[in-house]
C-alpha cells in the first residue's frame, strides 16, 4: 500500500470535517493549489483511501424508529457469499460484516417499527438457506458516529 504523505493526510482532516467545502478553500487552508488538491483527492479515491461521498440521511426522519444489529450464526462459514447475496436484497439493511467469534456475520438494519423487525427476521432473513439462527440487538441510542482519526 502507498504511504500517505503530511499534505494527504491534511486534506483528509478538512474533508472528512466537512466533505461540502470547495477546492479552493481547502487548497488556502493547505497553502497550495486548487488543481493540486484536486489531482491529491482524485490519487486517494483511486487508492480506495477515500471510498464515498454523499450526504447522510436521518433515518428516523423517515420513519425508521428502530436501529437493529442482528447476528446471524450459518450452518457452515462457507456459505458466507451466498447468504450476503440473499442479504442484499432486504433494502432495510445498511451494514453486513463478516466475523469472527458467536456470529458468522453481523448486520446492521433500520425498521419501522417491531412488527417490521418481526416480519423481517421471520420471512426473509432467517428463511435464507444456511442460517442456523439469529440474534437481535436494538440500539436505543447512537452518541458515536465520526470518521477514523487521522492523528
Amino acid at each position: 500500500m502507498e504511504k500517505l504523505d503530511a499534505l494527504d493526510r491534511k486534506i483528509l482532516k478538512i474533508i472528512t470535517r466537512n466533505a461540502k467545502l470547495p477546492f479552493k478553500d481547502v487548497a488556502a487552508e493547505c497553502g497550495v493549489s486548487r488543481a493540486a488538491i484536486h489531482q491529491r483527492v482524485q490519487h486517494l479515491i483511486e487508492l480506495k483511501v477515500i471510498t464515498g461521498s454523499g450526504y447522510w440521511v436521518n433515518p428516523k426522519k423517515l420513519g425508521y424508529q428502530m436501529c437493529v444489529y442482528v447476528g446471524i450464526k450459518l450452518e457452515k462459514g462457507s456459505q458466507y457469499r451466498e447468504v450476503v447475496q440473499e442479504l442484499e436484497k432486504i433494502p432495510e439493511i445498511v451494514e453486513s460484516h463478516y466475523t469472527l467469534g458467536n456470529y458468522s456475520i453481523l448486520i446492521k438494519l433500520y425498521v419501522f417499527n417491531d412488527e417490521h423487525l418481526m416480519r423481517l427476521l421471520n420471512l426473509q432473513i432467517q428463511e435464507i438457506p444456511g442460517v442456523v439462527s439469529t440474534e437481535t440487538l436494538a440500539s436505543l441510542d447512537q452518541h458515536i458516529s465520526r470518521p477514523i482519526s487521522l492523528d
